[in-house]
């Protein structure tokens, strides 16, 4: 009875799937879609970026530069280490980089009157708060050996 009891119990120390499974979710989402932003303001010329992100026109290629750098590191940090195991807290990091960046973000578009473009702001906020509150302390990945 103790034996059958022991193997079906759910461990303390393991998270329960649907929340490691939305863990990683949230994680791919967050690498392609700051990836994805932060190749497109670092490599695409201004002129053609501002077509797309008319804000892009209106800011010195620095500083669009820059925003792209912040966004490629943060896809690159809310995902590599915890896949990799090395260094697995930067996700931590990351994600509060990220979030710190929407918050920005929205601030910013609202500022100019671009609301439209607010809700990825949120969503992107809220997957990075829901990585940080999750890789954190409830299924944080463990370092490698």
């Amino acid at each position: 009875m103790s034996s059958t009891a022991s193997t079906t119990d759910l461990s303390p120390l393991q998270p329960p799937l649907a929340l490691r499974i939305g863990l990683w979710v949230a994680q791919t989402l967050l690498f392609a879609l700051f990836c994805f932003a932060g190749v497109t303001k670092v490599f695409t010329p201004i002129e053609e970026l501002a077509q797309m992100m008319p804000w892009t026109g209106e800011y010195s290629v620095a500083f669009v530069r820059t925003i792209g750098l912040l966004d490629l590191a943060g896809g690159l940090g809310i995902l590599l280490p915890s896949l990799t195991r090395i260094m697995p807290r930067l996700t931590v990091l990351a994600a509060i980089g990220c979030a710190t960046l929407q918050v920005f973000a929205f601030a910013f578009h609202i500022s100019r009157g671009e609301a439209a473009v607010t809700p990825l702001n949120i969503l992107l906020l809220a997957l990075s708060l829901f990585v940080l509150w999750g890789r954190n302390g409830k299924a944080p990945i463990a370092p490698r050996g």
